[in-house]
């Protein structure tokens, strides 16, 4: 019952009802990425507003949208017509591997200086002829 109830009122972990209802019947399932993701595109082609084909991505836990590595964002947006399952794009030896955005998160990157790192009051240092100012002085 609470699996039905997270489908229904729940639109951020993976596909809500009105979306799965839309996937089952006009969509078709293209392929996955290797953080889950499955990504859908429309039986009819040319049907969307826009003369396009529909696409979606139905994210595998929380929905965020840099979750989508760049050969998927690049299909989605009709960048180029080939499945990246199918065609994977050519990958250069300076080229990182997908991260998602990790702001917000524990992960997330606090400078040494920040509030929430493990230094708080030690200031970052710089290069420039500045000196703070101490009360007191």
């Amino acid at each position: 019952m609470l699996g039905l109830l997270s489908k229904v009122f729940t639109w951020w972990n993976g596909a809500s009802a009105g979306a799965a209802w839309t996937i089952w019947r006009s969509g078709e399932l293209v392929g996955e990425d290797e953080f889950g993701n499955k990504y859908y595109q429309e039986r009819k082609a040319g049907t969307g507003a826009d003369g396009k084909t529909r696409r979606w991505v139905v994210y595998n836990g929380y929905a965020d949208g840099s979750r989508v590595p760049s050969d998927w964002h690049g299909w989605m947006h009709h960048t180029f017509d080939e499945v990246p399952s199918d065609a994977p794009l050519p990958r250069k030896d300076w080229e990182q591997e997908h991260q998602p955005n990790m702001t917000g998160t524990l992960h997330a990157y606090h400078p040494t200086g920040s509030l929430i790192g493990g230094s708080a009051r030690q200031r970052q240092a710089t290069a420039a002829d500045y000196e703070s100012w101490t009360p007191g002085d």
